[in-house]
């Protein structure tokens, strides 16, 4: 640890729970303040990089926070060292250097320390050894931040242009967004194929017919009206001594049936056949315990056991890393940094496991060595998987200090960690054949069933498997058919993504970095270029059409290989000092080209327009496709002498209007059902004459209008033109500028009074934005303190 003075030590980390929590375990002698992130960046208007002076950047103070960085400098006044005890990764580095660039204290004063957990050894250790800002990785995080600077405020004004305004591009969401498009091509393009099966019911007991009480049991109905789930199936069998089984070969032939005729002739043949278990093999099997969580692991757990966003995860990760209050405990950081690709963990931690492990579940589950588990190629190895900071510290002990959503996450990374510890599970795996002499030749029937031997990690760490458990058999004893039937099916298309098993393709691809994962998600979403359809997600048209221009014009900034060698370019920045300015005039060459190009060729996406099948119904010209701010629809080739258009679905197909028994409030026509970018409403048949429209609720009714905007009296502190006015919306009234949408200022209802009461005496709206913003949120806090 630096020799300290008399004066204090300040110590600057990102947010005020971090800072609650480091606070307790460091002396009297430092003083401990809260950046709220970023302090300073590029700004959001213009570019700010000299692309003709080596991508030279000019930083300023982000809006609002210069009250944070004259308290900063105020408390810096009372010390003379600096420890930037910001995050461990990239981000965290570019916001300490930052810090130290806008502090101006003397290098030989300033330290960084990292920890990669919030606890008081880790915190001693980080203070008793601290090190210097790694200049490398600040060039990595700024050359990374130059060049999605370039990619999304050249590219984007270019799509203003030519497709819609307000959209964006970005290096790496613009390809995301491509594995989506692509996806959705599949599966419109899929053209299903017909095959056949023949299942079979066995049973082990030939002194019963289970026949009809097996098709009886199926056709009853349970709570959620789909008849026997999975499990209550598996449980009759068991009970029945039956097991399920599939028909995969006939002679020496594998069984595969394209047709009904066929597989009928195979049913017909089964149907009164003697089946004799003809061969029947046991061995031990073993699953191993997956390695712990890291970044994008942890989001896909969280998305497919809890249904939480990636988004949603982080942020809930981000709580337990900087510190919960555990009552007589006080603040405790619970879990190592969760921003990782290392799946490394310190021998102490192992070893705290170990014991753990054997202690609570005996001798028998723990392994003879520990369990090693080896990260990906460019994984920082420095760093530590995501993991409870003491494994002693159970869910269930703590789960009334933390909220639901926090206590799934820690209670997911705790079993996650204690099984990768833990002895692997082991089965007892059966393979047996059934073979039937027929009409046909021999038949044969096989399946494979699983008995638990020894739970392991399951103990702790749930796995699902869709093996069944098979009854006590001989070979050549006979077996009773239960049922046996000849089901038709069809090959499906590639599914959705879903945001694990996105998060697990951008992984796999190298596009972005475990850190990101969660706002390339959450962008791709606002920009309103993919939708989520049942937590899959969907290609817009949008996404469609800016994702063909950018193919076109941008084919490397679009290549999937060229991005992932451009993160491994930015990754080398830091790990093998590259250039950092020649990676980005390596990448800038080509892309000034094709920037110029797509400038003078790009065509306008609504000039474009593509033949459709179909024929105008009022002057029978050919109708086209075109694109329009809701999407895809048809037009009248012979616009604009023919103004006819109607919507048309995803495969292109018209969407026929219906006409309603509802009449136009205005000119008293009939309304007709019309489907738009917020869903399904009524319009006026007379449109464009006409342009009334009524919204419908989920079942169709029409909803009555939305009562008119109450007025405040209340100046608005944004735009000083306006006003605020009392509006409603699903979740209650709220004050918004009357010169919306040229203004979006949105106030919160409940500080009305308040904001009344200032404006009355003379100290509303103050001067500038950032006062107002002071303001208000000290009045939320008031507003929030008085409801508690």
């Amino acid at each position: 640890m630096a020799k300290l003075s008399s004066k204090k030590a300040l110590v600057i980390v990102e947010s005020p729970a971090k800072a609650k929590t480091i606070n307790k375990y460091l002396g009297p002698g430092y003083e401990v303040k809260a950046s709220m992130g970023h302090v300073r960046d590029l700004p959001s208007k213009g570019i700010n990089v000299d692309i003709e002076n080596n991508f030279e950047p000019t930083y300023a103070i982000m809006p609002g926070k210069q009250k944070t960085v004259s308290a900063l400098k105020t408390a810096m006044k009372g010390c003379d060292t600096l420890y930037l005890a910001t995050d461990l990764d990239r981000e965290g580095e570019a916001i300490a250097w930052h810090l130290a660039q806008i502090l101006k204290i003397p290098e030989e004063k300033t330290y960084r320390v990292i920890f990669n957990a919030i606890t008081k050894s880790a915190i001693t250790q980080a203070f008793a050894e601290p090190g210097k800002l790694d200049i490398n990785k600040i060039m990595a995080q700024q050359a990374r931040r130059i060049l999605d600077r370039i990619v999304g405020y050249q590219i984007s004004p270019l799509l203003w242009k030519k497709v819609a305004r307000g959209l964006s591009a970005g290096r790496v969401q613009s390809v995301a967004v491509k594995i989506i498009v692509e996806r959705e091509r599949e599966i419109r393009a899929f053209k299903p194929e017909e095959y056949w099966l023949i299942p079979a019911v066995f049973t082990a007991d030939l002194q019963a017919n289970y026949t009809k009480e097996w098709l009886d049991f199926l056709s009853s109905q349970v709570e959620n009206g789909k008849g026997p789930t999975i499990a209550e199936q598996t449980e009759w069998l068991i009970k029945h001594n039956a097991f399920k089984s599939e028909l995969y070969q006939i002679g020496d032939e594998k069984f595969h049936v394209s047709s009904k005729e066929q597989a009928e002739r195979i049913f017909n043949a089964l149907k009164d056949a003697k089946f004799i278990l003809n061969d029947l093999q046991t061995k031990e099997s073993q699953s191993h315990p997956s390695a712990p969580f890291i970044t994008s692991t942890l989001q896909q757990a969280a998305a497919n056991r809890l249904g939480y966003s990636a988004k949603s995860t982080m942020a809930i990760a981000q709580q337990l890393y900087e510190g919960i209050d555990l009552g007589s405990m006080g603040s405790l950081g619970l879990i190592t940094y969760m921003r990782t690709d290392s799946t490394h963990i310190s021998g102490e931690a192992i070893s705290d496991a170990r014991k753990y492990i054997k202690n609570r579940f005996g001798p028998e589950y723990l392994p003879e060595k520990p369990k090693v588990y080896a990260s990906k190629k460019n994984a920082q190895q420095a760093h530590e998987a995501i993991r409870p900071t003491d494994v002693d510290i159970t869910p269930e002990e703590i789960k009334s200090f933390l909220k639901n959503e926090q206590y799934k996450i820690y209670d997911l990374i705790w079993r996650r960690f204690v099984a990768c510890q833990m002895e692997s599970a082991k089965w007892d795996v059966t393979n047996i054949n059934i073979k039937a002499d027929t009409s046909i030749g021999p038949c044969c029937y096989r399946t494979t069933g699983h008995i638990l031997v020894f739970d392991g990690f399951t103990k702790v760490w749930s796995i699902s498997s869709s093996e069944q458990e098979l009854p006590k058999m001989n070979i050549g004893q006979e077996l009773a058919p239960v049922d046996i039937k000849a089901e038709q099916h069809f090959t499906k298309p590639p599914a959705r993504y879903t945001e694990a098993s996105l998060v697990k393709a951008l992984e796999k691809e190298g596009i972005g970095r475990p850190s990101t994962y969660a706002s390339i998600i959450s962008t791709i979403q606002e920009r309103e270029y993919v939708k989520q359809v049942d937590k899959k997600f969907a290609a817009t048209d949008l996404g469609e059409v800016v994702t063909d221009k950018l193919n076109e014009y941008f084919p490397k900034v679009m290549d999937i290989a060229f991005t992932r060698y451009m993160e491994e370019q930015l990754d080398r920045i830091e790990e093998q000092h590259l250039d950092w300015t020649g990676v980005l005039k390596d990448f800038y060459g080509p892309f000034s080209q094709n920037l110029k190009t797509a400038a003078e060729q790009m065509e306008h996406a609504k000039a474009e327009v593509t033949p459709s099948e179909y024929l105008c119904p009022d002057c029978g010209k050919q109708l086209v496709y075109r694109f329009g701010k809701n999407g895809k629809f048809l037009s009248c080739s012979a616009y604009p002498d023919c103004k006819f258009a109607c919507p048309c679905d995803k495969e292109g197909k018209m969407i026929e209007e219906k006409t309603t028994d509802q009449k136009c409030p205005k000119c008293g026509k009939p309304m007709v059902h019309k489907s738009g970018r917020f869903g399904e409403f009524l319009g006026c048949s007379d449109y464009p004459e006409c342009k009334t429209t009524l919204k419908l609720d989920k079942e169709g009714n029409v909803l009555p209008p939305k009562p008119p905007a109450e007025p405040s009296g209340i100046k608005c502190h944004k735009c000083k033109q306006g006003e605020l006015v009392i509006r409603q919306s699903k979740k209650g009234p709220f004050l918004g500028c009357n010169k919306f949408p040229k203004c979006r200022t949105i106030v919160s209802y409940k500080q009305l009074d308040e904001l009344k009461k200032l404006q009355a005496e003379g100290k509303w709206p103050p001067e500038t934005p950032e006062q107002a913003d002071e303001i208000l949120e000290k009045k939320k806090a008031k507003v929030t303190a008085k409801a508690k």
